[in-house]
């Protein structure tokens, strides 16, 4: 594994994934959110999303952590690693719940932007994460199932399914 991709639902995990991984492996993660957002939650245009991902992924070894369809050509295409946590709504809510909530609370900087999550956006506005999640994730898996199908033998496709198989995935060599 020396470039890989983490990818799946909100709040499955990714980031805490790629941590580890980069960690065990000596590898630089490349967060999309961070290349995405500037201050006010406004996004990159395209084009600049689509430069910044070229900048960090061209040269040496990394992890990108993120699901952004308008650079996964870019992601995928130069991966030779791609994992999928594709883990039980069930666990993935409570999750991104508790995570909301922490970070609600304590007004976590996100990805050195100037963003902050809310208490009142995260769980009472039609912006929640939590909402976002419970609209996407069987869309998600429907669609992360035909895309890492077409791939064929071109990728190491890696699929956890549970808080095991994660466990397992980072003691493996």
């Amino acid at each position: 594994m020396r470039r890989v991709v983490v990818f799946g639902t909100t709040g499955s995990g990714k980031s805490w994934l790629a941590d580890r991984l980069a960690a065990r492996h000596g590898l630089r993660v490349v967060e999309l959110d961070k290349l995405n957002w500037g201050p006010d939650w406004q996004p990159a245009p395209i084009e600049l999303l689509r430069h910044r991902v070229e900048r960090e992924t061209r040269d040496g070894d990394w992890i990108v952590v993120g699901n952004y369809d308008s650079v996964r050509d870019l992601t995928w295409r130069a991966a030779d690693t791609l994992v999928w946590l594709d883990l039980p709504f069930p666990l993935v809510i409570w999750r991104l719940f508790r995570r909301t909530l922490r970070r609600s609370v304590t007004r976590e900087n996100l990805w050195g932007s100037g963003n902050t999550e809310s208490l009142v956006r995260s769980f009472f506005t039609r912006q929640s994460i939590l909402l976002y999640a419970m609209k996407t994730h069987r869309r998600n898996r429907r669609r992360f199932t035909v895309d890492t199908e077409s791939l064929g033998k071109d990728k190491k496709v890696v699929r956890l399914g549970s808080a095991r198989e994660v466990e397992r995935f980072l003691l493996s060599p």
